[in-house]
């Protein structure tokens, strides 16, 4: 089949096409239930249960087709969309919106020095040389910190070719930099922090915190579809409430991540013991047994209490205590 010339009148997601944020990225598909087949030989796949096509790009290519509109949906890391934003201004119909934070990919891009080495501040860096794959924003950064230096306080200064501070891109295997003498100091994602010690490096500043969002274009060919998916998405997986492309994101649990369901048995005397140990989201499910005086309660609990909320309701007296997982939730 000739895959290109079937995307008219489907929804276009972009999908990370390798990396670390790929397999996390098809398991959500997978639980949102957006069933494909893709051809490890293309990097298009169409979507059987909906009018969507799924586009396997590099992560850092995806800011750029979302932004521009020629693909509605995708998932990346916000790292990559700071990037995009700092070489390429969002406008009023240009740039990404983000809409879901995917609570996977976590990761922060810093600024690293040789452990043993002089550099202590990442002002100390004004003037060296720094490897990169973040071009756009190590220069942002760097222009800031002249800036600074020179006493300007509104952070504005020169970037690019302007800056004291020589920056050189580089596409992979940039801890390597220091090692090797092409670089004083890097600008590189740390996930655990265990590859850059095993090259001597330590972090000095934090640039950007990240992790996997869901965003979209500003001009949706389907509004409605791009509400679908994201209403799935949501029931996967914890989602963060977002303003805006710059908003500050801050965490909102959805059950399908947060929560197990907990049912049990427990005579009606002791209801009112038991329920305070499981008060559910907004109030537990009690069930009267053929059993007189005794009924089933079932209530949603977080996850990482479940132990002690077992340990807790079999003191109280209730019995048949079983956990079980929320595959989705709305």
């Amino acid at each position: 089949m000739d895959l290109v010339n079937h995307l008219e009148g489907r929804l276009l997601f972009a999908v990370p096409k390798k990396g670390r944020l790929q397999q996390a990225a098809l398991d959500l598909l997978a639980g949102s239930d957006i069933q494909f087949r893709r051809d490890h030989r293309l990097d298009i796949a169409l979507v059987k249960n909906h009018p969507i096509a799924l586009i396997f790009l590099p992560a850092a290519d995806i800011p750029t087709f979302v932004g521009e509109g020629r693909v509605d949906l995708g998932i990346t890391g916000l790292d990559q969309i700071r990037e995009h934003e700092a070489v390429t201004p969002p406008t009023e119909d240009t740039g990404a919106e983000v809409l879901l934070d995917l609570g996977f990919g976590s990761c922060k891009l810093q600024i690293q020095v040789p452990e043993r080495g002089r550099y202590k501040e990442a002002k100390d860096l004004i003037g060296c040389n720094i490897c990169t794959s973040f071009v756009g924003l190590t220069e942002k950064e760097f222009a800031r910190l002249e800036a600074e230096e020179r006493g300007t306080t509104n952070g504005d200064g020169p970037v690019g070719n302007h800056l004291k501070t020589k920056i050189k891109y580089l596409s992979g295997s940039v801890e390597a930099a220091c090692a090797l003498g092409v670089a004083d100091g890097i600008v590189d994602l740390v996930e655990s922090g265990e590859t850059m010690k095993s090259h001597g490096l330590k972090a000095i500043k934090t640039i950007v915190e990240s992790k996997a969002v869901l965003i979209k274009s500003k001009r949706p060919s389907d509004q409605k579809l791009v509400d679908k998916v994201a209403s799935r998405i949501r029931g996967v997986i914890g989602n963060m409430a977002c303003a805006g492309l710059l908003a500050v994101l801050t965490p909102r649990p959805i059950a399908a991540q947060q929560f197990v369901l907990c049912q049990y048995n427990i005579h009606r005397d002791l209801v009112a013991t038991a329920t305070k140990i499981t008060p559910g989201k907004r109030a537990p499910t009690i069930t009267q047994l053929d059993e007189a005086d005794w009924v089933a309660v079932s209530s949603m609990v977080e996850k990482k209490k479940i132990a002690t909320v077992m340990d807790d309701l079999a003191s109280c007296g209730a019995t048949d205590i079983l956990v079980l997982m929320i595959g989705n939730s709305r």
